[in-house]
């Protein structure tokens, strides 16, 4: 990774056991806690910082403004008057990762939403924490494979909750914190949907969390889709300089993007899709962190055309925003099941998760004696799943509407692309800002939706829907959703472009196959997301286990092992330990 935060609830002896303080820009020692940061944001306001003297540390990771807009993050936070900063973490806006020290205590807490992941395991050397998975992975002494957590990411794209594929290898809680010993839950997501003007709160907050950002540094590049979400930070956005769209270049998806980027007056690149649009390799699969698939990734292979320092992209928008993973009512017509805009009254929780998290239906087929899938199939297992992780925060909702969002926030797939962004440029998360997430909170599930939005970004600026997305030429949004479904149905008409290209025939150009199951010929008639998901499991465990090499036939048969999961080779820094 090209920027990281890693530590050791020790002193600088016992990290340095495991890595080198050369690696990093600034190395911070405390009484309990010592901390390495590599990041060359590390002189920009509202960006990771750090603060260290005789009486404790703290560091920012990530993008943090304060409420009196101090540009460094991590002075703010220790200047407030809190037992190891628990009041502070509420005053922090934006997408971040908090390690502070005080009279010898030590904690790493998240934002509310987990935006950025950090990963612990306890090792030898005391517990080990960090950014990069990968690192923390190759100091546990005799890693095993969890075998459940595997099943999740094959079935549901995701590992949900806080673990990874590697048994010790965990994750901190979502909106919580990592302590020496121990971890916990803070409570700052917590659904309380109370009556205001949801439209013009939604504008004006959208505005400020905008402004905000606004002053970052360098060349700025928005990835932008041409639907409502990615062209409301084209108008919002101060200083944007150009925008890329990957797609096809005489395509309605590209077309749409172009008109409204010349609305705005920034320049618009399109980025053919090609070879580069796939890559199922190790540079890329590290971004899925061994909890997801690193499909989403997918503009990795653009990098040396996305020539900005600083990039901006609408993810979450539709999820905080226009009720993403929310269950629509349906109605029957001319014999197939249309949806409608309004909410389903009686949703089943588990089949609305299922639905949105590109479950593949009969991909138990992949372990043939079925001894993984305590339920006995691989439905009842994911439901299994999804209803225990529903019910551990129970407290958090009152609706099976919000407890069905709040499964998709906490365990939302899409996030290695985001992970990805941050690594390679001076990244903004727009849709983490407090604000934002406080609107989410307070607003009714009824009315999160697409109806609100543009309601919302149309009193920010009443010209943004002049050029309509590609897909949905009507402003109703009953009328898109009826054209989509006729187009897609009738004969002699063509469908809208959709949002991801033939992925098949990306797949079979470049062979992937042959390079990536040569030599497993039974596993090729799979699913194409299922084989990328394999691919993905095995390459992530090759790079997080020294002397690890995983096949395919490692992570689609796991039944084979002992009950506890295979456990590899202790890596190099691993063993050093153990031997000492």
């Amino acid at each position: 990774m090209k920027k990281e935060l890693f530590g050791v609830f020790g002193d600088a002896t016992q990290f340095e056991r495991l890595r080198s303080a050369e690696e990093f820009d600034r190395l911070l020692e405390g009484e309990s806690v010592t901390v390495g940061v590599r990041d060359h944001a590390l002189s920009i306001p509202h960006r990771t910082a750090t603060d260290h003297d005789a009486e404790g540390l703290c560091v920012v990771w990530g993008e943090a403004y304060t409420p009196a807009a101090h540009g460094n993050a991590a002075r703010w936070f220790r200047d407030r008057d809190d037992e190891l900063g628990s009041d502070a973490l509420a005053g922090l806006n934006g997408s971040f990762l908090v390690v502070v020290e005080r009279d010898g205590e030590a904690i790493v807490a998240t934002d509310s939403i987990r935006s950025r992941e950090c990963f612990y395991a306890d090792t030898p050397a005391g517990r080990v924490f960090g950014t990069d998975p990968i690192a923390v992975a190759r100091a546990i002494p005799s890693p095993q494979i969890d075998r459940s957590a595997m099943l999740e990411l094959v079935h549901l794209s995701v590992v949900t909750g806080n673990r990874t594929v590697v048994r010790q290898l965990r994750r901190a809680p979502f909106d919580g914190y990592v302590g020496p010993d121990a971890t916990g839950d803070l409570d700052r997501f917590v659904y309380a949907p109370r009556e205001f003007d949801y439209v013009q709160e939604l504008a004006d907050r959208l505005q400020r969390a905008m402004d905000r950002r606004s002053a970052l540094p360098g060349q700025k590049g928005l990835l932008l889709s041409g639907g409502y979400d990615s062209r409301t930070i084209l108008a919002g956005v101060d200083g944007l300089d150009r925008s890329y769209t990957i797609g096809r270049a005489d395509g309605e998806i590209v077309g749409a993007a172009a008109r409204v980027s010349e609305q705005y007056g920034v320049s618009h690149q399109a980025l053919p899709i090609d070879g580069r649009y796939l890559r199922p390799d190790r540079e890329t699969i590290q971004y899925g962190q061994g909890i997801k698939e690193s499909i989403h990734v997918h503009q990795a292979g653009y990098v040396p055309d996305i020539d900005v320092d600083t990039i901006y992209h609408a993810l979450l928008f539709d999820t905080f925003f226009r009720g993403h993973f929310l269950p629509r009512d349906d109605v029957e017509l001319f014999g197939y099941t249309v949806p409608r805009t309004r909410l389903d009254p009686d949703p089943d929780v588990a089949d609305a998760v299922m639905d949105r998290f590109a479950y593949l239906p009969g991909s138990e087929a992949v372990f043939p004696d079925g001894e993984t899938v305590d339920a006995g199939s691989a439905a009842e297992f994911i439901r299994s799943v999804v209803e225990e992780r529903v019910a551990e925060f129970a407290d958090r909702y009152d609706s099976a509407y919000d407890a069905i969002a709040l499964f998709g926030i906490r365990n939302q797939p899409t996030t290695p692309f985001q992970a990805h962004l941050s690594d390679t440029y001076l990244e903004s998360f727009v849709a983490a800002d407090a604000e934002l997430l406080d609107w989410h909170l307070a607003t009714p599930p009824e009315h999160r939706n697409t109806g609100t939005f543009l309601s919302a970004i149309e009193r920010m600026d009443t010209s943004i829907l002049r050029h309509p997305p590609h897909d949905r030429p009507h402003y109703s949004q009953t009328f898109n959703e009826v054209e989509g479904f006729l187009r897609r149905k009738l004969p002699l008409v063509e469908p809208f472009e959709p949002a991801w290209p033939d992925l098949q025939a990306i797949y079979d150009r470049r062979d992937l196959d042959a390079r990536l199951f040569g030599a497993h010929p039974e596993l090729q008639d799979l699913p194409l997301r299922l084989k990328l998901r394999i691919n993905d499991v095995r390459d992530w465990l090759g790079m997080a286990v020294d002397d690890a090499e995983p096949t395919p036939a490692d992570v689609v048969r796991p039944s084979v092992q002992p009950p506890e999961g295979p456990s590899f080779g202790r890596s190099v820094a691993a063993t050093a330990l153990w031997n000492d």
